[in-house]
């Protein structure tokens, strides 16, 4: 009976979708990936929203039930048939009544958790300008194989008619392989490769010389575009590989006419979404890298490459708090061990795993030369956190990251300074998490 309501409101809601783009046309920007989608979509949103009526996703409305509810503008009803009664009533209003105020620009973040999903989602809404972050191990329970995550990650790609844009990252190769994919025109961007839309001397900002903790003020580069060069500052942003979510919203930007200067200036506003390298306050005068949202090798690895960069006093020490990493099918051992690895060669001093997959990640990281009791592993979230509050001392910094099942922001909430404003700055604090 459950399955056969879900069939019925994924028909539905594709519907009204598909009525409510024919009759208001907007142009939709899409952002597909392996990591970065929903920050890469914020920024987009962010730079685009200082001058056209834009609309995106909230909350993980990146399928294909919340694309659709995404475009008509409404909550997901739950497990309420009367909440999904008002959904296809606002449907329906849009439908027979000309919304004047109705976005020109839709920038929707699509998710694939199975083959097939990106394909279907642009049979719903026609994409102008897609945008593929990076290709990553995620999911490959479904895919089994990354090639098989690029494919259908091109999907978005394919898609595109040739008065169209695909915005692609030139430093991954396989998402640059899209290019020839698409008629539409190509747009790159990237880091470390000659790129269209380009960083270089990308770093943690400080507003005094001396590099501890206390002065970061965020993620600064410089981009170089058609021979300028201009200088970037992202305030709110810790993550030197967050500097990628800025080069797609300037990329974005650009294919929307706007002058550099006022993509920048919007950028300064940019904030990344919950539990995406958010810097929190900690007990004892900590800092907590809050990057909970979720975990794939590939942004755990960056996350551990940015904390190992950060500069601390002699005595202060770092901390990784990692939880397991799910949905990574055969490629489960492996990714965790590439994470010990990694802690390993930014010089982390102590190693907090949450679960039995990471595991994996101690094993790995002692033998690359981790001291055994530099590392502590624990069944859950809760009993880490306990741990940690007792370790940390003054002028610790510490990493927390892990996948959404192993609830890693508890840790987060147990350690930060003022958790009565956990509900403000962490992710999943709603009734529905507790």
């Amino acid at each position: 009976m459950k399955n056969k309501f879900k069939k019925i409101l994924i028909a539905t809601l594709s519907f009204f979708t598909k009525k409510i783009i024919n009759k208001y046309s907007p142009e939709v920007v899409a952002v597909t990936g392996s990591v970065g989608k929903t920050s890469t979509k914020e920024a987009i949103f962010t730079v685009l929203s200082s001058t056209y009526n834009v609309r995106t996703n909230q909350k993980n409305y990146n399928n294909e039930i919340g694309i659709p509810l995404t475009i008509i503008g409404a909550d997901s009803g739950g497990q309420s048939l009367f909440k999904w009664l008002g959904v296809f009533l606002k449907a329906i209003r849009l439908v027979i009544i000309k919304d004047k105020n109705y976005p020109n620009i839709l920038i929707l973040e699509m998710g694939a958790d199975h083959p097939g999903d990106i394909k279907y989602l642009t049979s719903l809404v026609p994409v102008r300008v897609g945008v593929v972050t990076a290709i990553a191990p995620v999911h490959l329970e479904f895919f089994e194989t990354i090639d098989q995550v690029a494919k259908e990650k091109s999907n978005l790609i394919k898609s595109l008619p040739k008065s169209g844009y695909a915005v692609l990252n030139m430093d991954d190769g396989l998402v640059y392989a899209m290019a020839e994919k698409t008629n539409a025109q190509v747009v790159t961007f990237g880091v470390n490769s000659p790129a269209d839309i380009k960083a270089i001397e990308v770093a943690v900002s400080h507003d005094i010389n001396y590099k501890d903790i206390s002065t970061i003020q965020g993620i600064s580069f410089k981009l170089q575009y058609k021979g300028s060069t201009v200088p970037v500052l992202l305030p709110k942003v810790l993550g030197e590989h967050l500097a990628y979510t800025a080069l797609a919203a300037n990329s974005v930007g650009i294919i929307y006419d706007l002058n550099l200067h006022v993509i920048i200036d919007a950028l300064r506003k940019f904030e990344p979404p919950k539990g995406r390298m958010h810097i929190i306050s900690g007990i004892k005068n900590t800092l907590i890298i809050d990057d909970t949202y979720n975990a794939s090798p590939l942004s755990v690895m960056k996350a551990l490459d940015q904390l190992g960069q950060l500069t601390l006093n002699k005595k202060n020490k770092k901390f990784a708090a990692l939880g397991d990493m799910l949905e990574l099918g055969d490629y489960t051992e492996t990714g965790h061990r590439q994470v010990g690895q990694t802690v390993v060669k930014n010089k982390i001093d102590y190693l907090i795993t949450v679960g039995e997959l990471a595991r994996d990640i101690i094993r790995s990281a002692v033998e690359n030369g981790m001291a055994q009791d530099h590392c502590f592993g624990f069944a859950n979230s809760h009993e880490a956190g306990l741990f940690l509050q007792d370790r940390i001392k003054e002028g610790d910094l510490l990493l927390v990251k892990g996948s959404q099942g192993v609830r890693m922001e508890k840790i987060v909430k147990e350690l930060m300074t003022e958790p009565q404003r956990a509900a403000e700055l962490l992710v999943r604090q709603g009734k529905d998490w507790e």
